[in-house]
């Protein structure tokens, strides 16, 4: 048995040009914190809840090798967190994640990202964002994504509002032992399905079945 057909996560990918989304296996997930480490903001700014890629390098790099373990072990169709990572020509280069609770009642998933400074500016965010989409609505068959910026990201604000993505409130999060304000933004099926031809790159999804069965995505008998 492989990995894959034990746990069906590590079989799912997306393609699209020489971009690839899926799951890192272990010596990847220290590549990437190495990304990280080489910065994913600048010091001035915080775009996380809490400092994960600031520290010592050995506990940065422990943190995010446990934070993917933990979020592997939780998966179920209760609730799961897919941490994709972003790979540019076999490079990992940052995550995209796709999460939700109870999907198979609500159909409504989340996502969320981060990307190395060195990669930003490249319109590869946006691409990252576009497959974790395409994911959703055609392969999992979402009724609507959701996803939150803090106001102070104009990068991440920029890319969801260039999407078509309509406001979904705001609301206030303790970011480190401090109150910032927190833009939240959705998408549903019918916007998505009216996007126009630029956001409608070629992407292809490989393995989307045995997670959809995995995680009951689909009517039970």
């Amino acid at each position: 048995m492989d990995l894959a057909t034990a746990f069906p996560p590590f079989g799912l990918r997306a393609t699209c040009g020489d971009l690839e989304l899926r799951l890192p296996d272990d010596a990847e997930l220290l590549r990437l914190a190495d990304v990280a480490l080489a910065g994913v903001h600048p010091p001035e700014r915080s775009p996380f809840l809490h400092p994960w890629n600031v520290g010592e390098p050995d506990e940065v790099r422990r943190g995010l090798l446990q934070y993917h373990w933990s979020s592997r072990g939780k998966v179920s169709p209760e609730g799961w967190a897919l941490e994709l990572a972003a790979f540019r020509d076999r490079e990992p280069i940052g995550i995209q994640s796709v999460g939700a609770k109870n999907f198979p009642v609500t159909r409504s998933a989340g996502t969320g990202s981060w990307l190395g400074l060195a990669h930003q500016g490249q319109g590869i965010g946006k691409r990252m964002r576009l497959m974790a989409l395409h994911l959703l609505f055609e392969g999992f068959d979402a009724v609507d994504a959701t996803t939150e910026a803090f106001d102070d990201n104009p990068e991440s604000n920029g890319v969801t509002r260039s999407l078509g993505y309509v406001p979904n409130g705001v609301g206030l999060a303790d970011r480190q032992g401090e109150a910032a304000t927190e833009n939240r933004y959705r998408m549903t099926r019918e916007m998505w399905e009216a996007r126009p031809a630029v956001h409608r790159p070629d992407v292809t999804l490989h393995g989307v079945d045995p997670v959809r069965a995995m995680l009951k995505m689909d009517p039970q008998p």
